[in-house]
């Protein structure tokens, strides 16, 4: 999955380079010191990890896939082609000392076997240092019939029970939470070594939350398949509807959410044109399952359709401001979460 040829860059959405410029000085104003040194996993085109180069901070990603690693040296980030483990960790630690900060985003979640990576933060922090992670949140996920969080990428999709849970085996504790608008709503999760630092009275009051939510009971679960089942099937009404009417519709990013949608909702040629997307390296390639053609931007830029199936929903005020021209001309969105609506 994570290879020479991974398809996502961070760097194409300027409301993420605002996000993470946002997350650097957070944890530069909360966790830094003096000659601190920090590491990512997961560090992709060195979108966050560039705004600590820029202060002069001793830093180092960790990125598996070698496309987007080489992209981040481009920007003078400095990144290891690896996947982080112990004898990774241990290799950094005797090159550039213990660090003060791990971080990851949206990384965390696409790790099976988190044991590892806990044990090499073990490893590589400093005995007050900080694991500080931010992946989508179930809690979200469950209020917003948000299905499309589900793909192949996504091992977990984590509430704060399940890091107390994961981490508290490997003498790590949760000692702070702050909610995220992010790939449409994100916990960043703030750990330590077990009594190295105070817990924050944010924890309990999102566990107590989480609790009343009912992420802990399986009937919340099996309230969310049914929500998943009306979700699907008004969205097929309403593209059916679309197409009995002779309006032309194209999908809006070919990303991992669509994947989800288009399989679980049988969505294919019959009902949507193509699939935009401005990644070179999907452009003249099919959705996999379902056989959409994937077209560069500058198709749908050129030939506005009627109706536009938005995939990436959680980028919707980034996008409808940049497309304001095709809705000005009389296109419109159509959008699935939380609730299927023409905007």
């Amino acid at each position: 999955m994570f290879h020479d040829h991974y398809a996502f860059f961070s760097r194409t959405s300027k409301r993420m380079m605002d996000h993470f410029s946002n997350y650097a000085q957070w944890v530069c104003e909360n966790y830094l010191n003096q000659d601190p040194f920090v590491v990512e996993i997961g560090s992709n085109d060195g979108i966050l990890l560039e705004n600590f180069m820029k202060k002069n901070i001793r830093h180092l990603g960790v990125e598996p896939s070698a496309n987007v690693a080489e992209e981040a040296r481009k920007h003078h980030v400095n990144t290891l082609h690896a996947f982080f483990t112990p004898d990774i960790a241990k290799k950094i630690v005797s090159e550039n000392g213990q660090a003060d900060a791990l971080m990851a985003a949206n990384v965390m979640c696409h790790i099976p076997d988190l044991s590892q990576v806990a044990a090499a933060a073990n490893i590589l922090l400093k005995p007050k240092g900080v694991l500080i992670f931010e992946d989508p949140y179930l809690g979200d996920m469950i209020a917003k019939t948000a299905y499309d969080q589900i793909y192949d990428e996504h091992v977990y999709i984590f509430s704060a029970h399940a890091v107390v849970n994961i981490f508290g085996q490997h003498n790590f504790e949760l000692i702070d939470v702050q909610p995220q608008t992010t790939h449409g709503g994100s916990m960043r999760y703030i750990l330590a070594k077990k009594n190295a630092r105070k817990i924050a009275q944010s924890v309990s009051a999102l566990l107590t939350t989480e609790m009343a939510q009912g992420l802990c009971s399986e009937k919340t679960f099996e309230q969310f398949k049914k929500n998943c089942e009306s979700s699907k099937k008004a969205l097929l009404i309403a593209l059916q509807k679309s197409k009995g009417e002779k309006h032309r519709v194209v999908g809006y990013a070919a990303t991992s959410k669509s994947t989800t949608v288009l399989n679980y909702c049988g969505i294919g040629p019959d009902l949507i044109d193509y699939i935009c997307d401005t990644t070179p390296l999907k452009h003249n390639t099919y959705t996999p399952g379902t056989h959409i053609p994937v077209r560069a931007y500058e198709n749908f830029k050129n030939d506005y359709p009627d109706i536009v199936l938005l995939f990436a929903w959680n980028h919707q005020a980034e996008i409808m401001q940049k497309e304001k021209n095709f809705t000005a001309q009389g296109g419109r969105f159509l959008i699935y979460v939380p609730t299927v609506a023409e905007i």
